[in-house]
């Protein structure tokens, strides 16, 4: 029996392990190529433009999270899903995402109205067909993260991300504005689509079980409504952006969000996406799935608090640099958001485990209560400006990750304290790091390639041997991951 454990063990610590550096592969190709498009997008573009895509997103992430949402964490924690489980969830999904599109079709000129933007109305049009493509392939995606199977996803990414890219910058060249952007989503939303159904057997069949869809929605309904919830006070800043400061003010808040979100949300989810479905095979082993959730959470602290603050310390050349003088406004907003996305993905990954133990009512209660507590702060920000409604976010954030922590650790006997024990030289090597790179940059007065290239390479060198001298776990953990499957490879 012990023998068979321990098997099985090497076996999902492999696919984790192979799961995970295919999905950093994805993330990097994939993000580093929009990363690139968007930095020619803003030149050729206007903050105008991007604020009108902000002011769209609130109504569009609302949608997507309808059919993206709940029920497909359902399946990835059911350990046997059957043929009727996966066609529900298919049907269900594409008819909310064509009920979601049609309501967002008729909205669109009350949209326009409250904006005072009358070519919302054709633009969210346009824009909300992403929802019904989204919902055509939910099942697929998930069938893939359940298998710890994203090798195939991060080459679908990656081409469509690139090509969709590619016809962006062609479309903004030749002056079609704002249009470029939303057909930049569309395009790679429909790729991403068409190749997922072409490399997949599964096809949904005409069945829809009550009873899986009442097992499923159990489980996955209160996740949704926690998500919708979240997903509109997460997204309320762009409606409060633009409807009280301007179309523009909200253009260099999304372009300073877009920046902090690369490194941060592309970070969790990374982890997230390989880790739930890992440490829900141990859910029925209280020890065993305490640390592996440890392991993976230092590891993700290592990671993101390092990449933030040196964001932060490097905001001002690289907004400057890389897309022009006009986007100063967003370099103080940039490094107050990577602050925030420094938190996130704690307070993120700490509902994990809530999941896992089938806990989606507690998940539920707790967002609720958070987001009482945020409306006095959105409040704030309307009467004071958007640096201060910032702050208070980061306060906010910092309260949502300790409450998090004590509502997940108490099921797993993992109290705040140990994980502060835990985290706590992560954290303490990004700020030497951070403060480092800050000290470089205003030293020179930073307004070259070069000293920017100079400060990323330098960062990077500080943190790798700080960690190896002060052995840090998170660096540890990747070096012994990276190790293992250099060594894996060499003997195949």
């Amino acid at each position: 029996m012990e023998k068979k454990k321990e098997i099985l063990g090497k076996d999902l610590k492999h696919r984790a392990v192979s799961g995970l550096l295919w999905s950093f592969i994805d993330s990097f190709a994939s993000q580093g190529t929009s990363f690139v498009v968007g930095i020619i997008l803003a030149r050729l573009l206007t903050p105008r433009d991007f604020g009108l895509i902000g002011m769209m997103t609130v109504f569009i992430s609302i949608s997507q999270w309808f059919v993206s949402s709940g029920f497909g964490q359902a399946l990835i924690r059911k350990q046997n899903c059957t043929k009727e489980d996966y066609s529900t969830v298919f049907i269900f999904n594409v008819v909310s995402g064509c009920i979601l599109y049609f309501i967002i079709f008729l909205a669109s000129p009350l949209i326009g109205n409250f904006f005072d933007e009358p070519i919302l109305e054709q633009l969210i049009k346009v824009l909300g067909l992403s929802i019904i493509i989204t919902a055509l392939t939910i099942v697929q995606r998930t069938q893939r993260t359940k298998n710890l199977n994203f090798k195939l996803q991060s080459k679908i990414s990656i081409i469509a991300s690139l090509l969709a890219g590619i016809a962006a910058i062609v479309m903004a060249y030749e002056g079609l504005g704002v249009w470029s952007l939303i057909f930049k989503v569309l395009i790679e939303s429909l790729i991403n689509s068409v190749l997922l159904w072409f490399s997949s057997k599964w096809r949904p069949a005409l069945m829809f079980s009550k009873t899986s869809f009442n097992e499923l929605f159990g489980f996955g309904y209160k996740l949704m409504l926690r998500g919708l919830i979240y997903t509109v006070f997460n997204n309320i800043y762009y409606v409060v952006i633009g409807k009280y400061f301007s179309t523009s003010q909200l253009g260099y808040y999304t372009r300073a969000e877009q920046y902090s979100n690369l490194p941060s949300t592309k970070i969790n989810k990374i982890i997230n996406s390989v880790s739930y479905p890992v440490l829900s095979e141990l859910q029925n082993d209280i020890s065993e799935l305490k640390k592996a959730y440890r392991k993976i959470l230092v590891t993700l602290v290592y990671i993101t608090s390092v990449c933030m603050l040196i964001l932060a310390a490097l905001a001002e050349p690289l907004i400057i640099i890389l897309i022009g003088e006009k986007w100063r406004p967003s370099i103080e907003l940039l490094q107050l958001l990577s602050i925030i996305g420094l938190l996130y993905p704690l307070c993120d990954y700490n509902l994990t485990i809530l999941k896992i133990l089938n806990k989606p009512s507690v998940i539920l209660k707790l967002e609720i209560a958070k987001r009482i507590i945020s409306v006095p702060i959105i409040i704030v920000g309307v009467y004071l400006g958007v640096k201060e409604l910032l702050i208070s976010l980061i306060l906010l954030t910092t309260f949502e990750f300790f409450i998090n922590s004590y509502f997940s650790g108490k099921y797993i006997s993992y109290s705040i304290s140990e994980l502060l024990k835990d985290i706590f030289p992560n954290i303490c090597l990004a700020l030497s790091v951070g403060i480092g790179v800050w000290g470089y940059v205003q030293i020179l007065s930073v307004n070259r390639w070069e000293y920017l290239v100079a400060g990323i390479f330098i960062s990077l060198a500080f943190t790798v041997l700080l960690s190896a001298i002060f052995r840090v776990r998170g660096y540890l953990y990747i070096k012994d991951i990276m190790l293992e499957k250099l060594i894996k490879n060499r003997t195949i």
